[in-house]
């Protein structure tokens, strides 16, 4: 094992036993939260560092990134396109990730379901909401998501498996509580319904500042990529 892959492994050790200790509290099995290890901005050594470290499911938030660095297949490894993508980049989204975390139109849905049917694949899809209502983040609005899901026709190619938000900003992680709270029920009354929200199980929210409140209130997903990876440089 590489020097870096031993420490992107004692790194996520500790947000594993965060995961842990937060699972513990509120009577959770561990084996329900699903640690995605945001890579963006990293680089492609990286990627393979973390491989060697045990890393089997990548959160990326650009398409661009997505294909530079998962283009390639590798075995065992799952991406999660967890930003937002704009229309012109539907297409590739859906050729290199397994799972898009940021859905918000049937637009997008539409464009998902025909790449896919293309490439003979299927894709799980997860729906954002803007639970902390800033302008700044994408993702159905709290106000619309009820009626957006009310008529949400099924795909074959696309698997409706539930919901995504971010944390409100305001560096107190418990702020972050009521949004997840409210994600979590719509997630609940959504899979009640069965039919194409059958499997809807997952909740993507909580990141590294706030990922124990996220799995307190039901998330499957924590994503975390400063805690694993450390600080990011973007270019000026």
């Amino acid at each position: 094992m590489t020097p870096r892959a031993t420490e992107l492994l004692q790194n996520a050790q500790l947000v594993q036993k965060r995961i842990t200790d937060a699972c513990t509290q509120c009577g959770r099995d561990v084996q329900s939260v699903k640690l995605i290890w945001v890579s963006k901005t990293m680089p492609l050594s990286d990627i393979d560092d973390a491989i060697q470290a045990g890393a089997c499911n990548f959160g990326e938030n650009k398409v661009q990134e997505c294909l530079e660095k998962f283009s390639q297949a590798r075995a065992g490894v799952s991406l999660h396109v967890i930003g937002p993508v704009q229309s012109n980049k539907w297409r590739k989204a859906a050729q290199v990730g397994q799972w898009i975390h940021s859905v918000d139109s049937l637009e997008a849905l539409r464009k998902y379901e025909a790449v896919c049917a293309e490439l003979n694949k299927t894709l799980n899809v997860l729906f954002q909401i803007n639970t902390s209502g800033e302008v700044t983040k994408s993702g159905l609005s709290m106000d619309n998501a009820h009626s957006f899901f009310a008529d949400l026709p099924a795909f074959p190619r696309l698997h409706y498996r539930g919901l995504m938000t971010i944390g409100i900003h305001t560096g107190v992680p418990e702020d972050s509580r009521t949004g997840f709270n409210w994600l979590r029920n719509l997630r609940d009354q959504l899979h009640a319904r069965g039919g194409a929200f059958a499997n809807f199980t997952e909740l993507s929210m909580g990141m590294t500042d706030d990922l124990e409140i996220a799995v307190q209130e039901g998330a499957t997903m924590v994503r975390v990529g400063t805690a694993i990876f450390g600080r990011r440089v973007y270019a000026a």
